[in-house]
């Protein structure tokens, strides 16, 4: 029997080495079609005297990612659809499609017959699972290894036996820590928690899984033998009584109750390990049924999984141009972010030219490289050999004549419009005509700075977020005449060195520090309200941000926020900006000298570890202080979310950013805004255009303008329309259409 996606090869000791390896793909994804074949497998080999026993593998480089993106939108379109007919026949079929995966796994593993997952690389999700429901796992040695059930990370949870099989090969603790963060293991991780049985050299995997068979692996998962026992102990238990109390208030201080999935994953564990294995994969495909339906699985599978895959693969990358093969990159400012775009670059494999003023500039430019690999080797993140191999890709330099030969230049200096200008002269001074010129600029506008250029259509902006080498997002600025080969380079580069490209208009802030700001904002209107500094950052981090407005604010520097504001003043006028912010951070920056993280002290003091940073006492002394119980805490959570939000509506509205999917990837990848939303837009979309308006209206009367909304939202909640209808970034007409 032949497969268009596995090859099934029986040796003369009756072991089936079935082979997964998708034609025309990169990586083995689970499809409907897999689910099929993989089905009819089963019952081929299950069938079949002759095999005693089955070797799964893959013939990649990876073993799977998990669930494929196309078969999630089309299955969630069936459902919507279905849901207009019949809602309570779409949640049958939900309920039926949830339990596809589930079901064929347990038909593998009582089978009768042993299968031995071979896995070569990369394992995540459904691939995972169903290594769970194999009699036997082995993983290569090799750090291409990565095991994780991530799917929490995009409002899901692993609904196909993981939640029930792991926490039945390893203590409860560490099953509830594994799937609650989706964070990956190591083989040797993953060995020591009893999820897989062996660790061996990559060209010895597919032999010791064989003899794994050879020497008498049991058909029978330890679950399915009279007498099993748990590895953490009953769930009332005495062990037990250590163990969930502590695990639902741990779920509790890290979520904020923000994430079903997180919330299902513990209710599937506790319920299902009180029951025999195939009632508690009912109890699984009932939660995951429930999860599903959650607005906050519907945004975050948009956002984090289908969205995030579709801009990184290039969905706004010009399709006329030609790829750019990357043969030398030249970055122009040796300086904090200048260093931090050559280290990334030159991991990325790309030979790099750093260059500054002067030799010694350059140098110490440098050596932010061996300080970031020296710390990853420290935590066994990388070796010696790859420190020095990235070191060797980066040319420290003072001459602009070694740029000669650059595909790209990256400018990185200091946001002062002459410094660039002289930049961008003397370097294109030295380029090849078709060759890119960008610059990291934060906050000048592409079309000012592109003035300077003798060929402003291949000039860009590719703003880097700090750290470089940890922000996973990076905005590309299109100028007034930049180019689409400028922006399909721009976006090849920053797809060769591993990040996420969004487009962004040109205008002042961007994007990102659009919203960033907003969010400051609102804490300073707080803070001169008389809100206690303490729940200003616990409301923003109970509403699903990752760091409060305040902590925040010190890690980008007080007296930079005071420097925005006079510029802001001096280029709009002074009714651009609220005095009273004004006056806050004259206060704190030229009365107290408190400049932020960078100085020891801003809105937190930060003493010498190990003492952990803590709110300024001073602070509450600014404003007259209003009493905690007068404080709606609901009420500052809304405003947080609802301020960002707005400014979100207003950029879509000014076309700065024109794809929906950009603005709401951008907002969480770059400053975490509430993942469990799906971004800025989706929490309106999730709620709808008309009740957001209503409760921006309560917002307006009560706190200001800053919640007023344009007129594309209006016009929006009359209409019922979403913003991904609005601007559906799939029809002909993406991304053109505004207010």
């Amino acid at each position: 029997m032949t497969y268009k996606n596995f090859s099934v090869e029986t040796d003369a000791d009756g072991i089936a080495l079935v082979t997964w390896d998708m034609p025309g793909r990169s990586m083995n994804v689970f499809t409907t079609e897999i689910i099929e074949e993989l089905g009819r497998i089963t019952d081929q080999v299950t069938g079949d005297d002759k095999v005693k026993g089955v070797v799964f593998t893959s013939g990649k480089e990876s073993f799977s990612g998990g669930a494929d993106l196309t078969m999630l939108k089309q299955f969630f379109e069936m459902v919507a659809e279905e849901k207009k007919k019949d809602p309570q026949r779409a949640v049958e079929i939900l309920f039926e499609n949830v339990g596809a995966m589930s079901g064929l796994f347990r038909r593998i593993e009582t089978s009768g017959k042993p299968w031995v997952s071979a896995i070569n690389g990369t394992c995540m999700g459904g691939a995972f699972e169903l290594s769970l429901a194999c009699h036997g796992r082995i993983a290569a040695d090799s750090e291409k290894v990565k095991i994780a059930l991530p799917e929490v990370r995009v409002g899901i949870f692993p609904g196909a036996g993981g939640t029930q099989r792991v926490p039945r090969l390893t203590n409860v603790q560490e099953a509830l820590q594994f799937m609650t963060t989706g964070k990956s293991l190591t083989p040797g991780k993953a060995k020591g928690m009893g999820l897989i049985h062996q660790v061996v050299p990559a060209d010895q995997l597919i032999g010791a899984a064989k003899q794994m068979i050879r020497d008498g692996l049991k058909p029978v998962q330890p679950w399915d033998e009279k007498g099993f026992k748990l590895p953490g102990g009953p769930v009332y238990s005495a062990a037990g009584a250590n163990i969930w109390p502590p695990a639902i208030a741990i779920l509790r201080r890290e979520t904020y109750g923000n994430y079903p999935a997180a919330i299902a994953i513990v209710k599937c564990v506790n319920e299902g390990l009180q029951v025999p294995i195939d009632t508690g994969l009912r109890i699984e495909q009932r939660y995951m049924t429930q999860v599903l339906q959650t607005t906050e699985a519907g945004m975050m599978i948009r956002s984090l999984f289908v969205s995030l895959q579709e801009i990184n693969k290039g969905a706004r990358r010009p399709a006329e141009v030609p790829k750019t093969d990357f043969k030398k990159i030249g970055v122009v400012g040796a300086g904090f972010m200048g260093a931090g775009i050559a280290y990334v670059t030159a991991k990325a494999g790309i030979p790099v030219v750093l260059l500054d003023r002067d030799q010694e500039s350059a140098d110490k430019g440098k050596a932010h490289s061996e300080d970031l690999e020296n710390k990853a080797i420290q935590k066994r993140r990388s070796t010696e050999e790859k420190k020095q191999a990235i070191l060797d890709r980066i040319a420290a330099t003072a001459d602009y004549a070694d740029l000669d030969g650059c595909d790209l230049v990256i400018e990185a200096v200091f946001e002062d419009s002459e410094i660039k200008r002289v930049v961008t002269e003397r370097t294109e001074a030295v380029l090849k005509p078709s060759s890119i010129f960008a610059s990291n600029t934060s906050t000048i506008p592409i079309s000012d700075l592109a003035k300077a250029s003798r060929r402003a259509k291949n000039f860009i902006g590719i703003h880097f977020f700090s750290p470089v080498d940890r922000m996973m997002l990076v905005e590309i600025i299109m100028g007034k005449k930049t180019g689409d080969k400028a922006l399909a380079t721009a976006i090849d580069y920053v797809r060769a060195i591993n990040k996420t490209p969004i487009v962004v208009n040109d205008t002042r802030g961007f994007y990102v520090n659009r919203l960033v700001l907003r969010y400051m904002s609102e804490a300073y209107n707080m803070l001169i309200e008389g809100v206690p500094p303490a729940m200003i950052d616990n409301a923003a981090k109970m509403a699903g941000m990752p760091v409060g407005p305040l902590a925040l604010n010190d890690e980008t520097a007080i007296d930079l926020s005071q420097k925005i504001l006079k510029q802001t003043i001096r280029d709009l006028g002074e009714k651009t900006i609220d005095p009273r912010h004004m006056e806050l951070v004259n206060t704190m920056v030229d009365k107290h000298g408190r400049l932020g993280r960078k100085n020891g002290k801003g809105f937190y003091d930060y003493p010498a570890k190990p003492a952990k940073k803590h709110l300024w006492p001073g602070l509450k002394e600014l404003y007259p202080q209003q009493s905690p119980d007068d404080v709606d805490i609901e009420e500052l959570k809304k405003r947080f979310l609802a301020v960002i939000a707005m400014e979100a509506v207003r950029v879509m509205q000014e076309g700065i950013v024109t794809d929906p999917r950009e603005a709401d990837v951008g907002s969480i990848l770059a400053f975490g805004f509430a993942p469990y939303t799906g971004g800025a837009l989706s929490y309106i979309d999730g709620m709808g255009a008309d009740t957001f308006l209503t409760m921006a209206k309560g917002l307006q009367r009560k706190y200001g303008p800053q919640f007023k909304a344009p007129k594309l939202l209006t016009d929006m909640a009359t209409k019922g329309e979403t913003f991904y209808e609005r601007f559906d970034p799939y029809g002909k007409d993406a991304g053109k259409k505004a207010a």
